[in-house]
């Protein structure tokens, strides 16, 4: 797919220079410990050191378009389920789905639109806002009205994505946070983005190796020597990226363009038959160049990434289930429905590639975390083109790390 762009649109290739050792060499070199892909313990603090802390993405703003409209979203690593909506005033919030009454979780639905949500146990009704409107016989609590509205998550829109964080008090905002890495979103189609496709897979692995998996290119040319046959070159056999970029706890990477890939003839079928609408949309520039951040994957911590071709916005959420288990959610965003047939197959076409592809992976990162689980090994190891897994786990440690000594369990 990288390749097939680089070669239709005719965009510009020089020589491939991988990144040097000694260029990453400041996020360490040493082997990494195995037990924080397994452990129970690690896996604990992590919960509550980051994903209960820190600024996750859960949905996208074409999900609620309406004054009224709502999804709902589950977030089993912290027993929570969360509603979010479009108020009155077109301001997304978040809510957790719980009733003030007693904790009747609202709403059962997956998404809709109203105006009001009433718990069916004893009928106290709240607005889009999260105020609670009514309650029979209300009276009897001695309580103001004001004092019972739902409990609001905080929440925040980037790029058309829908963030929350759990935290009473976020640390930072979530722009501040991203620092310039908004800015180069908000570029992208995802920002306007009026529709996706989407599934989910549970894996038995520990989300960071299940995340890894995605952050790095060593692994192309022996699990995907077919279909991903197009990124491979004499100068760049493993298909490593372009170039790193580390912004904190977040990192990106410019994924490297084949000169002369080899491209099936279905390949060039599904994607050219959509590639004239997506020039008139603008999401493909007709001059052939590349779009800002076309050839961008932006990985934002701890569980998100984003590859922001042109023909496509991927994005690839991982979500802890378990020491040992997680969930993806995988989306492709489109700007626009489908105009006409060829448009039509050619999302479904991308989908069911990344469905492909993605399916070659699953058998070797179940059989990375039985190996892990399994005791036999006290650290694992990763070169330097696998700088970002290195990075991952760095700024997870650091987190973990601080937890512990804030509360007291070090040494």
């Amino acid at each position: 797919m990288r390749g097939f762009w680089g070669k239709v649109m005719n965009a510009p290739i020089t020589s491939f220079t991988p990144t040097a050792p000694e260029d990453v060499a400041w996020l360490g070199t040493g082997p990494v410990p195995a037990a924080a892909y397994y452990d129970p313990i690690w896996y604990a603090d992590e919960i509550s050191a980051i994903f209960k802390q820190n600024w996750l993405q859960i949905g996208h703003i074409c999900e609620v378009p309406d004054r009224g409209s709502f999804i709902r979203r589950e977030l089993e690593f912290a027993a929570a389920s969360l509603l979010i909506v479009r108020g009155a005033d077109d301001v997304v919030r978040a809510f957790h789905n719980v009733c003030t009454h007693r904790g009747t979780q609202l709403v059962a639905a997956e998404c809709g639109r109203a105006k009001t949500f009433s718990c069916r146990y004893h009928m106290w009704t709240y607005d889009g806002d999260g105020r609670l409107l009514s309650a029979p016989d209300f009276e009897q609590f001695g309580l103001d009205k004001a004092d019972c509205g739902l409990p609001q998550v905080a929440c925040e829109v980037v790029a058309g994505m829908i963030f929350v964080n759990l935290a009473k008090q976020p640390v930072q905002g979530l722009r501040e946070y991203l620092g310039d890495l908004a800015m180069r979103m908000e570029e992208l189609p995802i920002a306007r983005a009026t529709t996706f496709s989407e599934y989910h897979y549970e894996i038995d692995a520990n989300w960071k190796l299940t995340y890894d998996n995605f952050q790095e290119n060593y692994h192309l040319r022996f699990i995907h020597s077919r279909s991903g046959a197009a990124a491979f070159a004499p100068e760049n056999p493993f298909g490593y990226p372009a170039a790193f970029g580390f912004h904190g706890e977040h990192r990106t990477q410019t994924l490297w363009s084949n000169p002369n890939p080899e491209i099936k003839q279905l390949q060039t079928l599904g994607f050219m038959r959509g590639f004239a609408a997506l020039v008139a949309k603008g999401v493909v520039p007709s001059d052939g160049s590349n779009a800002s951040g076309s050839r961008d994957y932006f990985a934002l911590f701890p569980n998100f990434f984003l590859l922001g071709t042109p023909a496509q916005q991927f994005s690839h959420s991982v979500y802890p289930l378990g020491p040992e288990k997680s969930r993806g959610v995988i989306r492709l965003y489109w700007v626009g429905a489908d105009s006409t047939p060829s448009e039509r197959y050619a999302r479904e076409y991308s989908m069911a590639t990344a469905r492909d592809i993605h399916a070659e992976d699953r058998g070797v990162i179940t059989a990375g975390q039985r190996g892990l689980s399994s005791g036999a090994l006290a650290h694992i190891h990763f070169q330097a083109q696998e700088a970002l897994c290195r990075h991952l786990y760095n700024g997870v440690a650091a987190r973990v790390n601080a937890w512990r000594v804030k509360k007291g369990d070090v040494g």
